[in-house]
């Protein structure tokens, strides 16, 4: 198994050019009834190049992103209040009680979560929120379904199905109200060229070899069999987030 913290090293170009931005609507339930977004300081763990760091920057938040791996960190696009730092899920190198949000989109099942949740905790002021979120495939849709399928036959290893460890949050004692809430996901159109390239951001997916050149083929196909007039497919999601306060 590939370290959480470097396996998406080889993965930093991809990532920007390719990986979906969350529903407004999600980032709306991660900021409601926390006071004006201008007067927050949010933790974004596992920040990757910034997506959802620069989602609660527009709306004024202050964030403090915290990525371990420095070729994301490298790759992320600016933002005025959007400040970058190396640190780990289980060490943030945080004052105590100095964060008002603590988010993690799409990064949360990388983490040891017993550790990080204790730590999470430490840096959230009392009442602080604690925000768990992911874009998931939506497998219901036929042609998500394929690319998903062929995922799951070419994968380097098994982190393509990981468990997202949200019963470790349910469980912790150090948080309460720990609610899910489910949204649809911004859609991705996609070309040919541009459905291998959101393959390869993901870090379980072959760059080479026999398994790489399967995928390929099978992502081609899968293309040719969906595309529209424009030759575009879309990939859609479903967007999962828990909400939890801290004690």
């Amino acid at each position: 198994m590939l370290s959480p913290t470097s396996r998406f090293s080889d993965r930093a170009s991809e990532y920007v050019k390719f990986r979906p931005t969350y529903p407004p609507a999600a980032v709306d339930a991660v900021l409601d009834g926390l006071g004006l977004p201008s007067g927050l300081l949010a933790a974004d763990v596992g920040a990757g190049t910034g997506i959802s760091a620069r989602l609660l920057a527009d709306r004024g938040c202050r964030v403090i992103a915290i990525e371990p791996n420095r070729a994301m960190r490298d790759a992320a696009e600016p933002h005025q209040r959007v400040e970058w730092r190396d640190g780990s899920a289980e060490d943030l190198g945080l004052h105590s009680e100095s964060i008002d949000l603590v988010i993690a989109a799409q990064a949360f099942h990388w983490f040891r979560p017993t550790s990080a949740l204790a730590e999470f905790a430490r840096v959230l002021r009392p009442g602080g929120r604690l925000a768990l979120v992911w874009n998931l495939r939506d497998n219901r849709d036929a042609f998500t379904a394929g690319y998903t399928a062929a995922l799951l036959r070419t994968a380097i290893d098994d982190a393509v199905e990981k468990d997202l460890q949200t019963d470790s949050l349910a469980a912790c004692a150090l948080y309460q109200t720990a609610h899910r809430l489910e949204f649809e996901g911004v859609p991705q159109s996609f070309t040919a060229e541009g459905l291998l390239g959101r393959a390869l951001s993901s870090s379980y997916v072959p760059r080479s070899g026999p398994a790489h050149a399967t995928l390929v083929s099978e992502l081609n196909a899968l293309h040719a069999a969906h595309a529209d007039a424009q030759g575009r497919v879309q990939l859609r999601y479903r967007t999962e987030v828990w909400l939890a306060r801290r004690l």
